[in-house]
């Protein structure tokens, strides 16, 4: 299996007024002050491993005591606007256990950890820096997923609620040997929806470590949902093949699982399942989606040359000369959300 290979780093684009001005509309913004530039001011670190003493990539990092109680403060107001729609009688009670910082990655984000001292529960939250192309990335996984996310932004700066589950690369390697052979036909039906739902969207990068695994425990059976957890890569490679899970080497397993346990007519009918579920989130989504969609078409969150190449590609791969007229990702992304809805209607018009 030939790898997909993103070879330079996407660039980090800001948010526009229209941007900003969707945002605020939706109740996506805070007026409570916290940078990202203010939490790389860390006085020192060590360097987090896990339980096998492996390198995670994430530093403990700490500050002089005058500015940790100041951040502090703000997280833990963050925290409630996250989780209680900014209660404020929590906070006596709430405590940032820790925080964490990435090296690896696009965004290298924090992560805090919020604990309530009452019960000794916690949550974490991400703090990064804020970038529009993740922006619709979030936005889009809210309309286009059955996976609801939230997020808040002030100027710069993104706040990012936690999305539970098990990395992809961790269950591959550790539990999906160990699941029944029911369960990993199901897994490799929600890995054929999770593959066509990224290339629909556009969102690209989703190599195992990208999205998590969620076991359910329904009755008697445990069901599985994959879903992505970063959005880095939202409508801006040229590469097609980027947009589509199955082309990453890291998720090999999962895709040799899909043709052990899938009948090609099978992969097809659930294809077909998650156009029509896009295509109905769209046309119930009100104005959201027609809000967001008429401004990224005039935002800048690509190159000329990448937003050629994928036009080009796709109306090879659908024949539909539309893609050939885009000038930008939005209109791009939009001319694939179109040519879903028109064959979903035309399906039902025929029944």
């Amino acid at each position: 299996m030939k790898d997909v290979k993103i070879e330079f780093r996407k660039p980090i684009y800001p948010i526009g007024n229209l941007l900003e001005e969707y945002l605020e509309k939706n109740n996506k913004t805070t007026q409570i002050k916290i940078f990202y530039d203010d939490l790389l001011r860390f006085s020192g670190y060590t360097t987090l491993f896990d339980k096998d003493e492996k390198d995670t990539y994430w530093l403990d990092v700490f500050y002089p005591e005058f500015e940790y109680l100041e951040i502090e403060a703000s997280l833990n107001k963050i925290y409630t606007l996250l989780h209680s729609d900014g209660d404020e009688e929590t906070l006596p009670f709430l405590k940032v256990d820790s925080i964490h910082f990435c090296t690896f990655g696009n965004s290298k984000p924090f992560r805090i950890r919020v604990r309530n001292i009452l019960n000794d529960n916690y949550t974490n939250f991400y703090i990064k820096k804020a970038d529009a192309s993740r922006i619709y990335g979030l936005e889009f996984e809210d309309i286009f997923s059955p996976n609801r996310i939230n997020f808040l932004v002030y100027e710069d700066t993104l706040i990012e609620e936690h999305i539970l589950g098990i990395p992809g690369d961790v269950f591959i390697e550790n539990y999906l040997s160990d699941c029944t052979e029911l369960e990993k036909a199901q897994i490799a039906k929600e890995f054929v929806k999770f593959n066509e739902r990224c290339m629909i969207g556009l969102l690209g990068d989703m190599r195992s470590y990208n999205y998590v695994v969620i076991p359910i425990h329904d009755f008697d059976q445990v069901v599985y949902r994959i879903r992505a957890i970063d959005f880095d890569q939202q409508s801006y490679e040229g590469q097609l093949k980027i947009y589509i899970p199955q082309y990453f080497k890291e998720n090999i397993k999962m895709v040799e699982l899909v043709n052990e346990k899938l009948k090609p007519n099978s992969v097809e009918q659930y294809r077909k399942e998650v156009r029509s579920a896009i295509a109905k989130r769209v046309l119930t989504s009100n104005q959201r989606y027609k809000d967001l969609i008429e401004i990224m078409k005039t935002d800048h969150i690509s190159t000329p040359d990448k937003i050629e190449e994928l036009s080009t590609s796709l109306q090879k791969l659908t024949y539909n000369s539309q893609f050939k007229k885009c000038k930008s990702m939005g209109e791009i992304l939009e001319t694939g959300i179109n040519f879903i809805i028109k064959n979903y209607q035309h399906s039902q018009i025929k029944k």
